[in-house]
């Protein structure tokens, strides 16, 4: 099985997200949060579930989506994926810095 690892971008990202929707529903926020964390479950068994991210096009970095949200991860071995960003789709991913 894959492991699954959380960078320090990625958690900050899902923080940043809980509080800005938490500001409407804190319920909501949690909820949200769930649905992303949830959503990268399928990484452990299928690691390359998600499509290669177009403006970067490398074939180990990829991307789940989940509502409005683009889960950016790299394949760093056959046994290991970095989630590296949670990105929301209405923004410009070309001015981030992904590693």
């Amino acid at each position: 099985m894959v492991r699954v690892n959380w960078t320090l971008q990625a958690k900050d990202d899902l923080k940043d997200i809980a509080e800005y929707i938490s500001k409407d529903s804190k319920r909501y926020a949690k909820f949200q949060v769930d649905r992303l964390k949830t959503r990268t479950r399928i990484l452990k068994t299928q690691t390359r579930s998600g499509k290669i991210v177009s403006e970067l096009n490398q074939e180990n970095i990829r991307e789940l989506i989940e509502g409005n949200y683009r889960i950016i991860y790299k394949i760093v071995q056959e046994n290991q994926i970095d989630i590296l960003t949670i990105h929301h789709s209405s923004r410009d991913l070309t001015s981030r810095k992904i590693k």
